[in-house]
């Protein structure tokens, strides 16, 4: 079988930008200082380590709940007046790799019903057959246990599957999983670390499909 599984924030659609963007707003209105600092170390986590990690940082007793409820209105009022914020080139890959046989799956740290509204809303739910969410999952990337779920729930080995992330955590998760991760960079660029367990880095949805329509398919063909 050949199988892809993508993360979602930061691949498909421009969301890490747009939720850091939101926390920073909050965080201004709030007099919270040192976002720009703690955000990043929430990339590619599920809810329960980010409750962990704002914690660990600013201390038990910083709002948390509150925080994410003024953030996430944020976030759903510019869904609201703008839409989803897709990627370039989303539509045009996955619609190359289903034609081309490709079982396709998304694994993100996302909540599962989020996942699947920000699809629905993007109009592009119907490319991928199965979708694992963070809140599916004990524990998050790094670890692969989503990326494991998500193969096995396709029928699909991990080391012939490949994984499109954007985030350290994401790759770092893939590569454990023993799948074949491949970057695309959103707000991290890659380190040394990265270009070691990525199988190649591609600096958009375009790059990628190429890539797949060319380096993938000769090395199938051989």
């Amino acid at each position: 079988m050949k199988a892809v599984v993508f993360d979602m924030d930061g691949v498909l659609f421009d969301t890490e930008k747009l939720c850091f963007d939101c926390w920073c707003q909050v965080a201004k209105e709030q007099g919270i200082s040192d976002m720009e600092t703690v955000f990043p170390r929430c990339i590619g986590r599920n809810n329960t380590d980010v409750r962990e990690i704002i914690f660990d940082f600013y201390g038990s007793d910083f709002k948390y709940d509150e925080f994410c409820v003024e953030s996430s209105r944020y976030f759903k009022q510019y869904i609201i007046d703008n839409g989803m914020p897709m990627k370039p080139g989303v539509v045009e890959l996955l619609d190359y790799l289903k034609k081309d046989g490709y079982t396709i799956g998304l694994a993100s740290s996302t909540r599962y019903a989020s996942v699947v509204n920000h699809l629905e809303q993007a109009g592009i739910r119907e490319y991928f057959t199965e979708i694992v969410g963070g809140d599916m999952v004990e524990h998050s990337k790094p670890e692969p246990d989503i990326y494991l779920i998500a193969c096995e729930k396709l029928g699909a080995d991990p080391k012939e599957t490949y994984a499109i992330e954007d985030s350290f955590n994401g790759i770092r998760s893939a590569y454990r999983a023993g799948m074949k991760p491949v970057m695309v960079p959103d707000m991290l660029a890659p380190d040394e670390e990265m270009r070691r367990l990525s199988l190649v880095i591609c600096k958009d949805l375009t790059e990628l499909r190429n890539y797949f329509e060319t380096t993938v398919n000769n090395d199938e063909e051989r």
